[in-house]
């Protein structure tokens, strides 16, 4: 029976993916007590990278924060399977970290994150608003523009 999380994917037109495999040595979440630690997400879809190269070169910043809402979705697909299915499980989004691949001089890293921060709270709510940090970088795992990491309590 799908939960209330589910349901509210659903009015926002989001579908969840089968949660990514890990591809070098680590796992794609740890438990520690009631909280779950999420690997980095990529924006991927279909199991294909979707943005890659610099923010602020050949990635627009409209484009970056489409490329954070994916790696969110991708996050939420992790924390589904640490919450063996259930979503309501959540109790709060704790922490999102946000990496972008950009080019020297690029400043808008708050403005790219947002598009995974306002995903979580458009999920959760008051439960979803969470403490993050986004910084820059000048490269990512494929070239990827953009990395997200995150931090969940469960009940």
């Amino acid at each position: 029976m799908a939960g209330k999380i589910d349901a509210r994917l659903r009015e926002l037109g989001v579908t969840l993916p089968p949660p990514a495999r890990a591809v070098a040595n680590y796992v794609p979440f740890v438990h520690s007590g009631a909280l779950v630690f999420i690997s980095g997400q990529l924006p991927t879809e279909g199991g294909t990278l979707q943005f890659t190269g610099k923010v602020g070169d050949k990635v627009s910043i409209d484009d970056a924060k489409r490329a954070a809402r994916l790696c969110a979705i991708n996050i939420l697909s992790q924390v589904k399977a640490a919450a063996d299915g259930d979503l309501d499980r959540v109790r709060r989004c704790i922490k999102l970290g946000g990496f972008v691949n950009a080019v020297t001089g690029f400043k808008e890293h708050p403005q790219v994150l947002n598009g995974a921060s306002d995903l979580m709270a458009d999920v959760f709510g008051e439960a979803g608003r969470h403490s993050r940090f986004a910084v820059g970088t000048d490269s990512l795992p494929l070239d990827a523009s953009i990395e997200v990491d995150a931090i969940f309590e469960l009940s």
